[in-house]
């Protein structure tokens, strides 16, 4: 069965394609049938697959409210398809909320850009109260500052909202920028590089996550809760 996963944040800036685009390729890059689905009109995932020829993965352009509906039409034959969410575009944002499974929700470590989520995550817990929990949804911390810890101020306000947030996140580095500008991710450049563990950690907590039930890091999580009591570092 086809796994659809949206990364939505109404907000710009927030990290949405850099995270799209690398989750689709490492999902691709351990043989796994994967479609990336630019649902941005600014193209930017787009404009990141032209940068390499289309050589890396499949990637369409489906950038109307039908989004859900439209799906339909291509999914077949995926393992996984990605969706790139448009930003401050609420009938897009609906749209892919309804035709996820997961949704993916890249944030900045700051109260801002945090609250800047309410009303996303007031779609998604409407859609979730009407389809039978469907879909899971998650915080990933996206552009950390290296060395520096998830405050427990930050991740009180975070738990307001009342949804988990994953352990991996991504660290601010320039590879991910310079990556992109060819079409490719830091993967393609060094599989071997912090910016690349933490793509496959992402991926790896993702599908643990879906699972439901989960041993990652050799923690149990519970997330349906998300309690954890020492402050993420991301290195």
């Amino acid at each position: 069965m086809t796994k659809i996963i949206a990364v939505l944040n109404q907000k710009g800036g927030s990290g949405k394609t850099t995270l799209s685009t690398n989750i689709a390729r490492q999902l691709h890059l351990e043989k796994e049938r994967v479609l990336l689905v630019d649902s941005d009109p600014q193209g930017s995932a787009r404009d990141w697959h032209a940068a390499a020829d289309g050589e890396l993965l499949k990637v369409v352009g489906l950038d109307r409210p039908t989004l859900d509906k439209d799906l339909e039409a291509v999914k077949s034959g995926y393992d996984w398809i990605v969706i790139d969410g448009a930003p401050q575009l609420q009938k897009m944002a609906i749209s892919a909320i309804k035709s996820a499974d997961v949704i993916l929700i890249p944030i900045q470590p700051s109260p801002y850009d945090i609250w800047a989520c309410s009303d996303l995550v007031d779609l998604i817990k409407a859609r979730q109260e009407v389809a039978d929990e469907r879909p899971q949804a998650a915080f990933i911390i996206s552009r950390m500052i290296k060395n520096t810890i998830l405050s427990r101020e930050i991740r009180e306000v975070i738990e307001e909202y009342q949804l988990p947030v994953f352990l991996g996140g991504t660290v601010q580095r320039v590879v991910y920028a310079n990556s992109a500008s060819s079409g490719k991710t830091p993967m393609d450049i060094d599989p071997d590089s912090e910016a690349s563990k933490e793509v496959r950690q992402i991926v790896e907590e993702l599908k643990y996550f879906i699972a439901e039930k989960e041993v990652f890091n050799h923690e149990s999580i519970d997330y349906k809760t998300n309690r954890k009591e020492e402050d993420i570092i991301l290195r």
